[in-house]
C-alpha cells in the first residue's frame, strides 16, 4: 500500500497498513533549521526524508495563480491592518449594495499552470488540494473582527452578501481548478479557525446562519468530484463537529490537543469511526519542551486512542523555529511504526 493509498483509505475509513503521517507545513523560518539538522533542501526533500505521506498543495499560494494586473492579492485587506480588531472597508457600510459594488477578484485573472503542474510532481503521495479558502478571516478582515461579531445581529444581510461574494468567488474558482486538476486531486482541504482555546470565537447559531451552509456546499462540490474533504480548525469547535459531519466533513484537523473537547480520549468516545482525524501531537508544549522519548510515547498513545483511521500529525501545521528537529524526527519514527 502506497501513501496515496494508505491515506485515502485512512480517510474513507476502510482498512490500512498503518496509520498515516504528515509532517506538517514548517514556517519558512524554520526550514533553514531543519534542513541543516536532517541534510535536506527542500521542503519536498524534507517530507521525503520524514516518510511523510500527505502533501498540502493548494493552488492558493502560488505566486503565479491570480495573476492581477495592477498586483492586487484575492482578498488582501489584512496587509493594510495591524490587527484583526482594526476596522476593515465594510465597518461602515449601511446596505449590501455597497458590498455587491465593492471591487472583487476576477475570475479571468486565475492561472492554474503551476498548481496543476505541483500535483502532476507528487508521485505516489496523497494530494490535499483545491483553494484554502479562509472564507471567514477573508470577511473579518474586510469588517473588523468586532464590527464583524456584531454586524451579524444588526446587519446580516450585509455579512450574508459578504459571505456570497467571498465564497461564491472560491466555489467558481474551485470549479475552474478541478476541471483542469481532475483526479489529480485526492481531497479538499481547506481551513478557517473557529475556536479558541475553550470554546467557539462565535454562537453556535451564527455559525449554523453563516458559516455552515457555506461549508455543506463546498462539500458537496467536492464529492460530486469524488473527492474527500477535509476541513482544518484549530482551537475548541467540539461544539459544532456533529454539525461539520453532516455537512459532509470526512477528515478533522488539526485537533488542537489541549483546546477544551479536542483531546483524543473525547474525540474517540464520541466520534470514532464517523471521521477521520489528522493531526492530535501537542505543538504547544509537548513538541517544544519534551523529550524525543516522551514525543513517542505520546504518539503511540495517540495511535492506540484514535486508530486506526488516524493521520499522525502536529496539533498546528505551521512548525515553528521553537519546535526542535529531534523531536520532529521522533514524532516521525512513533507515527511510521
Amino acid at each position: 500500500m502506497n501513501s496515496r493509498e494508505r491515506i485515502h483509505a485512512i480517510i474513507a475509513r476502510t482498512p490500512a497498513d498503518r496509520c498515516g503521517f504528515w509532517l506538517g507545513n514548517p514556517h519558512e523560518s524554520t526550514l533553514p533549521i531543519y534542513h541543516k539538522y536532517f541534510g535536506t533542501t527542500s521542503l519536498e526533500g524534507l517530507h521525503h526524508k520524514l516518510g511523510s505521506d500527505f502533501r498540502w498543495l493548494t493552488p492558493q499560494y502560488a505566486v503565479t495563480t491570480y495573476r492581477h494586473p495592477q498586483g492586487k492579492g484575492l482578498f488582501d485587506q489584512w496587509k493594510c491592518k495591524k490587527s484583526l480588531g482594526d476596522a476593515g472597508p465594510f465597518s461602515e457600510f449601511e446596505d449590501a449594495e455597497q458590498v455587491h459594488a465593492y471591487e472583487w477578484p476576477n475570475l479571468e485573472y486565475l492561472d492554474f499552470t503551476e498548481g496543476v503542474e505541483q500535483l502532476h510532481g507528487a508521485g505516489d503521495k496523497y494530494r490535499a488540494s483545491g483553494f484554502w479558502m479562509p472564507f471567514f478571516h477573508d470577511v473579518m478582515d474586510l469588517f473588523g473582527m468586532e464590527s464583524l461579531m456584531i454586524s451579524m445581529y444588526t446587519r446580516p444581510d450585509i455579512v450574508h452578501a459578504a459571505f456570497e461574494h467571498v465564497c461564491g468567488f472560491y466555489y467558481e474558482a474551485n470549479e475552474r481548478f478541478f476541471d483542469r486538476a481532475g483526479c489529480d486531486v485526492d481531497g479538499v482541504f481547506f481551513g478557517n479557525d473557529f475556536g479558541t482555546q475553550r470554546d467557539l470565537l462565535l454562537a453556535p447559531d451564527q455559525f449554523d446562519t453563516f458559516i455552515l451552509p457555506w461549508i455543506k456546499k463546498f462539500s458537496d462540490q467536492a464529492h460530486r468530484r469524488g473527492y474527500q474533504v477535509l476541513l482544518h480548525s484549530c482551537g475548541s469547535i467540539h461544539r459544532i463537529i456533529r454539525p461539520l459531519l453532516a455537512a459532509g466533513i470526512d477528515c478533522l484537523h488539526p485537533l488542537q490537543a489541549l483546546a477544551h473537547g479536542m483531546d483524543a480520549e473525547t474525540l474517540a468516545r464520541e466520534y470514532q469511526g464517523e471521521v477521520a482525524f489528522l493531526g492530535g501531537v501537542d505543538t504547544q508544549h509537548l513538541l517544544i519542551e519534551g523529550t524525543p522519548q516522551q514525543i513517542k510515547e505520546e504518539v503511540r498513545r495517540i495511535k492506540q486512542v484514535l486508530g486506526p483511521h488516524l493521520i499522525v500529525s502536529p496539533s498546528h501545521e505551521s512548525l515553528l523555529p521553537n519546535v526542535p528537529p529531534r523531536n520532529v524526527a521522533a514524532m516521525a519514527e512513533a507515527a511510521l511504526e
